[in-house]
């Protein structure tokens, strides 16, 4: 039976794939499941961060053992011909507080590298410099980690939802212990600053344009046969 994980940080990076899934919380984590005849696909999101990408691993592996599992969701672009809204595959995945390295099961040359904090114009300058990588997100490399230690196959498609040189309010100030987004908090902060109401909307949309993108790209992966990409509501393929 083929059961794949698909790994993320927060609900609406996996909105548009999930639409009519069975949905689901499980310690902390929200689960949708799509079964169907050969086996079922399982989207989890905990949070943004290391600990949180590794309770989602933990929420889908409890409905049973893993045959593979993806990464997914945004994305921050390290190179200037990366165009927000796109969807890419990642080839190598570097964990940036230790260093390591994992190669995914996809061939190329894209790396993306993991950073334990949202990263700002200065350190996206920095980590390009360092690592020589294309994005950053705060959760491929544990997920990469832990099915490593399975010996299960690991895929990573990102999305990006911001520009190399887009200068950004400072969201790490709003991410709580547990990796969720403090909405509440953040709104009223945004409201008092109008200067970055611009910069903010255009995130926005690139952020939705992004993860229509990624569940198209995800849905040319998982499901070639066209089996359940055209039922209603899903985006278009990228093919």
């Amino acid at each position: 039976m083929t059961r794949i994980a698909i790994i993320a940080a927060m609900p609406a990076e996996l909105k548009p794939l999930v639409r009519g899934w069975q949905h689901e919380r499980f310690t902390g984590a929200d689960l949708w499941r799509w079964r169907f005849d050969q086996g079922e696909w399982i989207a989890a999101c905990a949070g943004a961060g290391l600990d949180a990408a590794r309770r989602a691993f933990a929420a889908a592996e409890s409905l049973g053992p893993l045959t593979a599992v993806i990464s997914t969701g945004w994305a921050g672009a390290l190179r200037p011909d990366l165009a927000s809204g796109q969807a890419y595959a990642v080839s190598e995945v570097i964990d940036a507080r230790t260093g390591e390295r994992f190669q995914t099961a996809t061939p190329g040359n894209l790396t993306l590298v993991t950073s334990p904090i949202v990263a700002n114009e200065t350190e996206k300058q920095r980590l390009a410099a360092t690592y020589h990588a294309a994005l950053v997100d705060m959760e491929a490399a544990a997920v990469a980690r832990l099915a490593g230690l399975r010996g299960i196959p690991f895929y990573c498609f990102k999305g990006v939802s911001d520009g190399f040189t887009d200068k950004l309010p400072d969201f790490n100030r709003f991410i709580s212990a547990t990796g969720h987004f403090q909405t509440a908090r953040f709104v009223l902060f945004a409201l008092l600053r109008p200067w970055h109401w611009p910069r903010l909307t255009r995130m926005g949309e690139n952020s939705r344009i992004a993860a229509d993108s990624l569940a198209a790209r995800l849905l040319d992966f998982l499901d070639e046969r066209a089996y359940i990409r055209n039922r209603n509501g899903y985006p278009n393929s990228q093919r």
